[in-house]
């Protein structure tokens, strides 16, 4: 994985190099502290010089949140058009992923990777919808805030004092080959905000009371530095000079033990994450089935608890243990 300055020229050329020397797809991250640090209009500005290089490259969705701006550099880009579902009298649209195969265009741009489609879709988050066109071969270019990391969701709810519902799970970026910080100061973030560059005027004042107070900005941008630092080092100590694959290490590992319905579950499995993301290390969720807990006695709530944990243990990049 690379970590990239925005500002730094080439990254279109470097991001084309790995396209041409890969079958999966690639994968290349714009990750930001809060909205408007410009992670869409970044990421349009790169589709327009790949473009230029002749590189097939379609939008598979952006959202503008009407931003002026954001809105212009979709012209002279082709976007493949939304798929509408009918949800609860409300007319929702979400990425074609069948239309984005069928076109199998070489770099497809995905905005707001946390978002959960509307029930009906053929994944139920859009990450997921990302890692499908990977696998099709097709390289993806993406976003979204540090604060819908799965790991740092408790990080930020007691830190910055966020409730972040939609999250993605820290295997996703692990996969990614490009990681660009879009990193901007927390008073010329505010100063975009008052100049309605962010949000409509009507919905500023209440945006400087809530989610934009200072310290939660600065919070949450010292966070998404720390994340990608961590990345990097952790890309960096997986591999040897030659850029050889190391053998894991052998000098400590993390082990989560999980009961079959804990109460806390979600904490300890980020906790288990950031702590194994820190030491560069392997980590286990254990978990020990009783003769009560027997697939064939355990209480059918209990089970689909048990089953929940274990996904999102794996999504977090743990080696789930069952043991009898």
């Amino acid at each position: 994985m690379a970590l990239m300055n925005p500002s730094g020229a080439g990254r279109a050329e470097d991001f084309l190099a790995l396209v041409e020397r890969g079958h999966r797809g690639r994968l290349k991250l714009y990750l930001g502290f809060a909205a408007g640090v410009g992670k869409t209009y970044k990421m349009l500005e790169e589709a327009h010089a790949l473009r230029r290089r002749g590189v097939d490259i379609v939008l598979g969705f952006i959202e503008t949140h009407g931003r002026a701006e954001t809105a212009a550099l979709i012209d002279g880009l082709e976007e493949v058009p939304r798929r509408k579902l009918e949800y609860r009298g409300i007319t929702i649209e979400e990425m074609d992923v069948d239309a984005i195969l069928a076109r199998k265009p070489t770099i497809a741009v995905v905005d707001e990777l946390a978002h959960t489609n509307a029930p009906g879709s053929r994944n139920r988050k859009r990450h997921q919808d990302v890692l499908e066109l990977l696998d099709a071969g097709i390289n993806v270019i993406g976003a979204f805030n540090v604060q819908h990391l799965e790991s740092l969701n408790d990080v930020v709810s007691r830190n910055a004092q966020v409730q972040v519902r939609e999250t993605v799970p820290d295997t996703f970026l692990k996969q990614a080959d490009q990681i660009v910080n879009l990193d901007l100061a927390v008073e010329d973030l505010l100063e975009r905000l008052r100049g309605g560059k962010i949000y409509p005027p009507d919905k500023v004042t209440w945006a400087l009371e809530h989610f934009f107070q200072d310290q939660n900005l600065s919070t949450l941008r010292e966070l998404s530095l720390r994340e990608v630092a961590e990345s990097l080092d952790r890309t960096a100590q997986a591999r040897t000079p030659r850029g050889e694959p190391r053998r894991p290490s052998t000098g400590g590992r993390v082990m989560v033990c999980m009961s079959s319905y804990p109460p806390h579950a979600a904490t300890l499995l980020r906790r288990g994450s950031r702590m194994a993301g820190r030491l560069s290390t392997d980590w286990f969720v254990v978990y020990v089935e009783t003769p009560g807990e027997s697939p064939n006695r355990i209480d059918a709530e209990v089970q689909r608890n048990l089953h929940a944990n274990i996904e999102a243990a794996r999504e977090l990049g743990a080696e789930v243990v069952r043991l009898h």
